[in-house]
């Protein structure tokens, strides 16, 4: 009876083993990418009338799913909340117009940067303002939750008697912005221009003072974020990004959603 015992605990520790081990294969021969978005900004990723999701990260991610042979799926999630859901394994990768700054670096890994986008205030037209913490004391400025224009408005402005408002989707944000609530909006320049200036809700508003720079707060591009832990998903998918640069393909996705080229080599 004991040694019938023993040899079945032996038999689940070797069952078990092998799970592991098969756990760490599945990792290195990926069958499904499973990419983690925040659905509310476009031109990046936001959705049709029919629900589908669309824009140029959505494009490259499954350019790059293409690339590495899997199959493409799609976890939505608030912006602020894309960090402890991919730590918590909801999904594989960040693909959601993430800027790679240090404080992000701390907590978790990134590809080398995609693309980079400035960043650029909006108000209506006439107003006056200007990204500064001057001009905008005593006003109210809408910024997307968890995003590096919120850590600048916060850092930069908020001190200064600026009402910084955060919102969980950058409609929110424009929504507000469109029916007077705020002031102004700060956020990159390509999500202002075709989800909010281009379209009928921004008519009456426009870009107020120049882009805003700052390496340290802003970053200096966007990558897709991974797990610390996950080496070797983070080279098949620098791999496939080098690869679609290299051919062309991303400038091609890039051009069919922005004025200016974006896509850093």
């Amino acid at each position: 009876m004991e040694m019938n015992l023993r040899k079945k605990v032996s038999l689940a520790l070797v069952a078990v083993a092998a799970a592991c081990a098969a756990g760490s294969v599945s990792a290195a021969d990926l069958k499904e990418l499973r990419f983690g978005v925040e659905a509310s900004y476009a031109p990046f990723e936001s959705k049709t009338a029919s629900g589908q999701l669309q824009g140029f990260d959505i494009d490259v991610g499954n350019a790059v799913c293409a690339k590495l042979q899997v199959k493409c799926v799609w976890v939505e999630n608030d912006f602020d909340g894309l960090i402890p859901a991919l730590q918590a394994r909801k999904f594989d990768a960040i693909n959601s117009d993430m800027t790679i700054t240090e404080q992000r670096r701390q907590a978790i890994a990134f590809t080398d940067p995609i693309y980079t986008i400035p960043n650029q205030l909006i108000a209506k037209k006439g107003s006056g303002l200007q990204p500064s913490a001057a001009s905008l004391k005593g006003k109210h400025v809408g910024v997307l939750q968890g995003t590096i224009q919120e850590t600048y408005a916060k850092a930069k402005w908020a001190s200064a008697g600026v009402d910084v408002v955060s919102y969980q989707t950058q409609d929110q944000v424009y929504a507000d912005l469109a029916s007077s609530r705020l002031d102004a909006a700060f956020q990159d320049s390509e999500a202002a221009s075709k989800g909010f200036l281009k379209r009928p809700q921004g008519a009456g508003f426009d870009f107020a003072g120049p882009t805003v720079a700052d390496e340290k707060l802003l970053g200096s591009g966007v990558g897709y974020g991974v797990r610390k832990s996950d080496k070797a998903l983070l080279d098949k998918l620098n791999g496939a990004l080098k690869e679609l640069k290299a051919d062309g393909t991303i400038d091609k996705i890039a051009a069919k959603y922005f004025d200016v080229k974006v896509v850093l080599k």
